[in-house]
């Protein structure tokens, strides 16, 4: 079985707190880390009022002193909203934290809209733009390169395993041409899946990092004792979907029975065309699908995420999965 790992977006539930959030993140990834699970990541959004993870390095040191031995990471820094140096200290930091367990992964998307660029006083047009130089100054910065003005401190030598990010074929060409591994986010961008990791794949050349390609491809996996109570569970996760779809942010809402009945004609249209990337169910329908998916992508990772209301019910759709697929 190829190694599993868990995206975490933070998600805040209706009538809980941003502390609640926190701390049932934290205990996520315990739960991940007991399960097997290999890397937990959390990924940076701004402006959204159901999602806790917008400073990911401080989330991921929160979640880096509630375990001991599973990998932590970004599932991505948007780049182009930060300055490399900043990033190479905060990720020096975490690396002097929790050393030999820290990724970076890097998008070049902004995960905002104008006026979060605003507020970041970034022209994310240009920075976008300057992506591949500031990945490569980021490689520069920890590599230790006298040829860098002003060293990283902390950063400067930190062991910080680096990956590009992406939904488009920009990121799997950048993450061929470095040598870098790839981590595609079919989860909520299916449709250039099969072509990017094919790009990346046969444009791939070997560098100090990877002598080969290493692709992670992403999956939405909730599991249930039953195929019944999965598709319950995953009404909440529906829900969210129909809300980003509309243009609306919330936080996340408890299940309701039957709410693919009440969805609007033209999300439940674009939900279906996420059951490729999706798995929920009882064991035996995740490990068929997911399985399909493995040899559909030949992934050498697999990234799972997925929004279920109670905490509870998250933790042991890990557990599940994790014992439906080993």
């Amino acid at each position: 079985m190829i190694p599993l790992s868990v995206l975490d977006l933070v998600q805040i539930r209706e009538g809980t707190s941003l502390s609640q959030a926190l701390a049932e993140t934290a205990d996520l990834a315990k739960a991940a880390e007991a399960a097997g699970y290999k890397r937990f990541w959390t990924a940076e959004h701004h402006g959204a009022q159901g999602l806790a993870g917008a400073a990911v390095s401080v989330v991921l040191a929160h979640i880096g002193h509630a375990t001991s031995t599973i990998r932590i990471g970004s599932g991505g820094i948007m780049l182009p909203n930060h300055n490399p140096l900043v990033i190479a200290e905060q990720f020096g930091t975490l690396d002097a934290l929790f050393p030999g367990r820290v990724d970076l992964g890097l998008g070049r998307a902004p995960g905002a809209d104008r006026r979060i660029a605003q507020a970041l006083r970034k022209d994310l047009i240009s920075a976008a733009d300057s992506f591949p130089q500031d990945v490569v100054e980021l490689q520069a910065r920890f590599a230790g390169d006298a040829r860098v003005p002003i060293p990283a401190t902390p950063g400067s030598g930190a062991d910080v395993e680096m990956w590009i990010l992406g939904s488009s074929l920009f990121g799997a060409s950048l993450a061929a041409h470095l040598g870098l591994p790839y981590a595609f986010a079919s989860h909520f961008a299916p449709q250039l899946l099969d072509q990017a990791l094919s790009v990346y794949r046969d444009n791939f050349q070997a560098s100090e990092i990877l002598d080969k390609p290493h692709a992670m491809a992403a999956m939405t996996v909730i599991a249930a004792e039953t195929d019944e109570e999965a598709a319950f569970l995953a009404t909440s996760s529906e829900q969210s979907f129909t809300d980003f779809r509309l243009g609306r942010s919330g936080k996340l809402k408890p299940p309701v029975a039957g709410y693919r009945d009440s969805m609007p004609d033209d999300a439940l249209a674009m939900m279906e065309n996420m059951r490729s990337v999706s798995a929920t169910g009882g064991p035996a329908t995740i490990r068929a699908d997911v399985q399909k998916f493995i040899e559909r992508t030949q992934a050498d990772e697999l990234i799972i995420g997925g929004a279920v209301w109670d905490p509870e019910a998250r933790k042991r759709s890990l557990e599940l999965t994790m014992e439906a697929l080993s």
